[in-house]
């Protein structure tokens, strides 16, 4: 059931796979067909690929999905059907980060995350998330329910499986982009990953199942806890490395390995490192002020770290490049903290940019 009460698109999704994957493309449709429309030209202007040639490279990615999460490709098969797509346009939507590295894609993003120990049973997780703002209009709060497993509750791009969220369990995930080679399309792409984390009852269990399933095709970054401990997962093809709380049970990220040296000497986004340190100044900050553990809430951490604007553009609440062509502006399209305490567990989200004033644009989850 799509709700449609003001503010960003409510979709409820219940059933089994292919029943959730119909729902999702048969209510989003038109915002699917427009995700293509945006990735196709930025395809087009980064690599002067069409998206038929995409559709070709995302077929090694439908085996390894067909291999490994066979219930998330019939999903996605029924996404395709809903939609009135071909499975490929969906396949690729789901893999296209890792599908922008074989293409050499080079799209500037952003992407601040922050992990906050509260007390010993509780944890904030939130995140800046930056991309181009043609996609803000398909940005979608989605809740997956299906037997057997915990109800996910995600900010998702309209077609896309998994994302940014947490469960009923309590296990909840961010992600930060981080753009390096190699990519092994034979290893699980990052969107499936982090549905697969959305699917757990605990951090261990998230562990272990990209673990049995291989590991992940890119580099990238998942912000992962639950009540109890956060990790900071800087994954690789060719390894992993986890980041653990620090003295004051944080544990902050940008878009650069920080201590993950399996993929060598990368030319990571400039910005990167300014922003880690920034996002850490205000950390310190906050505590300097008496803001640390449970004092600590949504409101605070939006006002105080997610609206900062030191050295924008490229700041932690992120401004578009004007200069840059439309698909290459990056700028932050929604922000959310989750609370995840076993009483009190739900996310607060704005669409948009975080800033002064914005509270009453905030949306809860789970909603009513």
């Amino acid at each position: 059931m799509q709700l449609k009460a003001r503010g960003p698109t409510k979709l409820d999704l219940r059933g089994s796979p292919r029943k959730i994957g119909f729902q999702h493309g048969l209510q989003l449709q038109r915002q699917i067909k427009d995700q293509i429309s945006v990735y196709e030209e930025m395809f087009d202007f980064t690599s002067q690929v069409t998206w038929e040639t995409v559709k070709d490279y995302a077929r090694e990615f439908q085996v390894t999905l067909q291999r490994l999460t066979p219930d998330l490709y019939s999903e996605m098969e029924g996404i395709a059907e809903g939609a009135g797509l071909d499975v490929l346009d969906i396949v690729a939507l789901n893999c296209r980060s890792e599908l922008a590295l074989e293409l050499y894609t080079n799209v500037a993003d952003g992407c601040t995350s922050v992990s906050w120990k509260k007390t010993e049973n509780s944890r904030l997780l939130a995140q800046n998330w930056d991309w181009t703002s043609l996609v803000s209009g398909n940005i979608v709060l989605m809740s997956v329910e299906r037997e057997g497993k915990p109800k996910v509750f995600m900010v998702t791009e309209a077609g896309v499986v998994g994302k940014i969220g947490f469960n009923s369990a309590g296990v909840g995930v961010g992600l930060n982009a981080i753009k390096a080679r190699p990519c092994e399309t034979s290893k699980l792409p990052i969107h499936v990953a982090l549905r697969l984390c959305l699917e757990s009852t605990s951090v261990d269990q998230a562990l272990s199942t990209i673990s049995k399933l291989g590991g992940l095709a890119s580099a990238q970054y998942i912000v992962l806890a639950d009540n109890e401990r956060s990790l900071g997962l800087e994954l690789s093809p060719l390894g992993d490395f986890v980041l653990e709380e620090d003295d004051n049970g944080i544990v902050t990220h940008t878009n650069h390995f920080i201590a993950n040296r399996s993929i060598g000497d990368e030319p990571w986004q400039p910005d990167s490192d300014t922003r880690l340190r920034r996002v850490q100044q205000l950390c310190s900050e906050l505590m300097d002020d008496g803001v640390h553990g449970k004092h600590a809430t949504p409101a605070i951490l939006r006002d105080r770290i997610f609206s900062d604007m030191y050295n924008m553009p490229n700041s932690i609440c992120r401004q578009a490049d004007l200069t840059r062509h439309p698909t290459m502006r990056s700028s932050t399209l929604f922000n959310i903290v989750m609370n995840l305490e076993p009483d009190n567990l739900g996310a607060e989200v704005v669409i948009g940019q975080p800033g002064s004033g914005i509270e009453s644009s905030v949306v809860t989850m789970p909603w009513a």
